[in-house]
């Protein structure tokens, strides 16, 4: 079983927990996503989640987020959780310091907050600019500021990279690392790349038939690299059970 032997997903936690799924079933139109399905992600802990397309991944994030109802199952998270998404969702009519406050109460919904956090991911020069002129990185990261200012004990991330290009995407990979260990919230990544899962998880999941059929912890030292006979036969162990085969030897 994924949790031990009594298939309780507290068994995995050290700390306090900042999301736990207990037996989660998810039906669209008669066909099952998600089937008895346990997850535990602890605060502090930075969690990937992998699998095909179609596999359900998305739709565990959206349970955790609060924006699908679990068919069946249980689901404990905290009130203060945040998601990032493929896209940045900036509001083009708001400069980028309101996008970033946007939705907080408005005591603390200052320009002060929002600097505090664009500071954070590099963009304090861009506080008033329109978000229509940024680029990609640029709009990710303010999205990324706008998901910390809430200090979550839960944030979600849905693929959050995939539409960067390659040097733009580990520039953000660094930044999520170093932000996720300063600010210490429950992570759940949600992606389809196998090796920035590696990069950046304490441990990775891989999701099959709506159960987890994979639990890995990913014991290699940070800040990360890729590549190394340690990185690469997690890496090939992971595709394996994607259906990815690669010959020895293969870069």
């Amino acid at each position: 079983m994924l949790f031990g032997e009594t298939g309780n997903p507290m068994n995995v936690l050290t700390t306090a927990p900042a999301a736990i799924a207990v037996d989660v079933g998810k039906s669209f139109d008669g066909r099952a996503v998600l089937d008895g399905l346990d997850v535990a992600v602890a605060r502090g802990e930075f969690v990937a989640l992998l699998g095909a397309s179609g596999s359900g991944k998305t739709t565990l994030l959206r349970i955790l987020a609060g924006l699908e109802a679990a068919s069946a199952g249980e689901v404990l998270v905290p009130d203060v959780r945040t998601v990032v998404y493929q896209e940045p969702r900036l509001v083009a009519s708001m400069r980028v310091c309101r996008n970033v406050v946007l939705g907080l109460p408005r005591a603390t919904a200052t320009r002060a907050a929002a600097a505090d956090a664009l500071r954070e991911v590099g963009l304090e020069k861009q506080a008033d600019a329109w978000p229509g002129t940024l680029s990609g990185g640029e709009a990710q990261r303010v999205a990324l500021a706008r998901a910390l200012v809430r200090e979550p004990e839960l944030l979600l991330l849905d693929e959050p990279f995939a539409a960067l290009d390659a040097l733009t995407r580990l520039k953000m990979q660094d930044l999520v690392a170093d932000l996720c260990a300063r600010h210490r919230p429950g992570v759940l990544l949600v992606t389809h790349d196998v090796e920035e899962a590696v990069l950046l998880a304490d441990r990775v999941l891989v999701l099959r038939d709506g159960r987890i059929c994979l639990h890995v912890n990913v014991d290699l030292p940070r800040p990360r690299r890729i590549g190394g006979e340690t990185f690469d036969a997690l890496r090939d162990r992971l595709l394996a059970e994607l259906g990815v085969h690669r010959e020895a030897g293969a870069s």
